[in-house]
């Protein structure tokens, strides 16, 4: 309890050096958000086990490393010959950088040819953007969860994309995170806003230029207009000592259609809380995540789905491949609302244990109030299938290699949901440099 009163207090402090540097550069509406945030976050403080939806893990890598919130230290801005590691073949879409959680203008390729527009968000706020004045932090819930709430409090800077009605974005928007100082907190927001019948691409990735630990807590919000259709990926490799926190709501209008993949290879504490809440008839969700994990990682996904209205469907394929003495938590929730007949609702999660000292915590949830629906869910553990391993070693593979083969292919299912093929291509590349797939070919 001691620590976790610490950690609150070190960011109290942080948030009132932020006060004082950006107090007067900062719109009257966008500080009482701020503060309205802050002192939901003071009231409530970190999540501890006692909690259910944190029941299976515990925050000791964040209470116990002393980050240091909302300081003005500069980053050093790493160099375009450093940033091509990074980049996905094929690729030449619009890229917005951002260097320890702040926009770099200078790495950044921006367009908007197509229709609407992708800035940073403080441009956005600085300009009287009225698409982040009455968007921003009116989606993720920072009343009911405190990584939410404290990513309020210290919203400074991040990703606004806004495509109007009809526009169709060709080319997806990349945003890279990229980490470089130890012992840092970045708190990026990421506001994603389509109009009627509009459609586009958004790739999220999180990269680092140090092994040493720091602190992301990442607040992403995306309106999926009528009609609209939008794809959205997220890709994981910070550090093995980074402590990553991500937030995701989703609203999904009338006929609207979301998809998103998150795919975790880093990360000593990485967790996601994903909402999907749908506001319009004729509705669909297609979720899928991916985490392969070693050594002493634990990876929490916590997914809800929740079927407010009728003739609505969602469809979630969870994967999860751990080596190790690594830990797997999944909570997966659908809540069926009375009145939201004609609900066609799946839910999937399965690990391949790769040693015998992993862990793994599955809850799957349903909660029906509705008797025209369609609900069903699995979640399965197991190890390589002897008869596999012996086919093929039959045919030539020594055990490890054969291994690597038919962990790919497990976790294969989900790289195939990435779009688009560029960024498919680079995670089956990383993918199969960590299995040990690439020295089999």
């Amino acid at each position: 309890m001691t620590t976790a009163v610490t950690a609150v207090d070190r960011y109290l402090a942080g948030f009132e050096a932020l006060e004082r540097r950006s107090a007067s550069e900062s719109p009257a509406w966008l500080q009482r958000l701020r503060h309205s945030a802050m002192e939901r976050f003071a009231e409530v403080g970190f999540p501890t086990t006692r909690d259910e939806d944190w029941r299976y893990t515990s925050l000791a890598p964040l209470l116990s490393a002393a980050f240091t919130p909302g300081s003005a230290s500069a980053s050093l801005e790493p160099s375009a010959t450093t940033l091509e590691q990074f980049a996905l073949d094929g690729a030449e879409s619009p890229r917005l950088i951002f260097v320890d959680g702040r926009y770099s203008s200078r790495r950044s390729l921006r367009s908007s040819r197509e229709g609407g527009y992708v800035s940073s968000l403080a441009e956005a706020v600085t300009r009287g953007d009225q698409v982040a004045e009455r968007h921003l932090a009116r989606h993720a819930g920072w009343d009911a969860d405190a990584f939410a709430a404290l990513s309020t409090a210290f919203v400074e800077d991040g990703a606004v994309l806004h495509v109007p009605t009809d526009a169709a974005l060709t080319a997806p928007i990349e945003l890279l995170f990229v980490a470089t100082r130890p012992g840092a907190v970045a708190q990026p927001r990421i506001l994603v806003v389509t109009g009627p019948g509009s459609r586009a691409t958004i790739i999220e990735r999180y990269v680092t230029l140090t092994d040493q630990a720091y602190f992301s807590n990442v607040v992403t919000e995306i309106v999926v207009g009528t009609g609209a259709t939008v794809e959205h990926a997220v890709v994981q490799e910070q550090s093995e000592s980074a402590v990553h926190v991500a937030t995701v709501h989703a609203a999904v209008e009338r006929d609207g259609t979301f998809s998103t993949c998150g795919v975790t290879f880093g990360g000593r504490l990485a967790r996601t809380t994903l909402t999907v809440q749908f506001g319009g008839e004729g509705g669909r969700a297609t979720l899928g995540g991916l985490y392969v994990l070693g050594g002493s990682q634990h990876v929490d996904n916590h997914v809800s789905v929740d079927h407010a209205v009728a003739r609505c469907s969602s469809r979630q394929l969870y994967k999860g491949v751990l080596d190790g003495s690594a830990r797997a938590v999944f909570n997966g929730r659908i809540l069926v609302r009375p009145g939201a007949q004609k609900t066609d609702a799946n839910q999937t999660n399965k690990h391949l244990l790769l040693s015998d000292t992993v862990e793994v915590d599955s809850k799957p949830q349903l909660e029906i109030f509705a008797d025209d629906v369609k609900c069903t869910h699995g979640a399965a553990e197991g190890q390589l299938a002897p008869e596999a391993l012996f086919y093929l070693r039959s045919r030539g593979l020594g055990e490890a290699a054969a291994r690597a083969l038919l962990t790919h292919g497990f976790a294969h299912e989900v790289v195939d949901r990435l779009s688009p093929a560029s960024l498919r291509r680079y995670v089956d590349n990383t993918l199969g440099t960590r299995l040990g797939v690439e020295r089999v070919r």
